[in-house]
């Protein structure tokens, strides 16, 4: 495993990444990634970032072994921009695509707890999305309660043991959240999506066969858009 080469995607948050890694979390390592700035939309940079990633590295297609996407919550333009590139890269390359749940590569950047672990993203509209992991085996974050949209003072309830909070979620409701008894919060500059553990996750997927179907795949949005909204409501008139 230690030489599995992933090219790595992830726009579910307003500021995007691309990544090349090798290996996985307990051996690899990142050869280079971009960053996307907020203001610009991922579809204008986007593939220009592969390109800028792959030239860094000093990586031609013929080295890479899979292509990784985050597959959400988090924006829904921007994990359809990233899905769509990701599907179109790994049927060009004739590559295996892998998909590995936003929050699981957020939960990540907290390699080893001792307590119950909560990934949050902003999801707007007064929620956040939210998943729980457990301390595994090392220490490594194992998902218990699957990503849900939810408001925050409900999750502030239902946590009742000390618990780690992490992730861009955390900065939006950081008051709410703050007056939890036993909570550690990590501020989104520590623990925010990035490509590079999608990618070194994804090798873990690639190593056990774990792929998405480079046709059918398709993100992972947890909550209806705005516009699957309007469209049952006109629905049941």
């Amino acid at each position: 495993m230690d030489g599995v080469l992933i090219l790595a995607i992830e726009t579910a948050t307003g500021c995007g990444s691309i990544a090349l890694t090798r290996g996985d979390l307990n051996n690899g390592h990142l050869l280079a990634e971009a960053v996307a700035q907020p203001e610009k939309t991922h579809s204008r940079q986007l593939l220009s970032s592969v390109d800028w990633v792959m030239k860094a590295a000093g990586i031609g297609w013929p080295d890479v072994n899979g292509i990784a996407i985050s597959l959400g919550p988090g924006s829904f333009t921007g994990l359809r921009i990233g899905m769509a590139a990701a599907k179109g890269i790994a049927l060009a390359a004739d590559l295996p695509l892998v998909g590995i749940p936003t929050l699981d590569g957020l939960a990540h950047s907290c390699p080893v707890i001792d307590r119950p672990l909560w990934s949050l993203l902003d999801a707007r509209k007064q929620e956040v999305y939210a998943a729980c992991y457990q301390p595994g085996i090392g220490g490594r974050p194992e998902l218990v309660a699957p990503a849900r949209a939810i408001r925050p003072e409900a999750l502030a309830k239902q946590i009742s043991v000390p618990s780690i909070l992490a992730g861009p979620g955390v900065d939006e409701y950081h008051e709410l959240f703050a007056r939890i008894a036993n909570i550690h919060l990590i501020p989104a500059a520590l623990s925010s999506p990035r490509a590079a553990r999608i990618g070194l996750l994804a090798a873990e997927y690639l190593a056990r066969g774990e792929f998405l179907d480079q046709i059918t795949a398709a993100p992972m949005y947890v909550r209806a858009s705005e516009a699957e909204i309007n469209l049952q409501a006109q629905t049941k008139r």
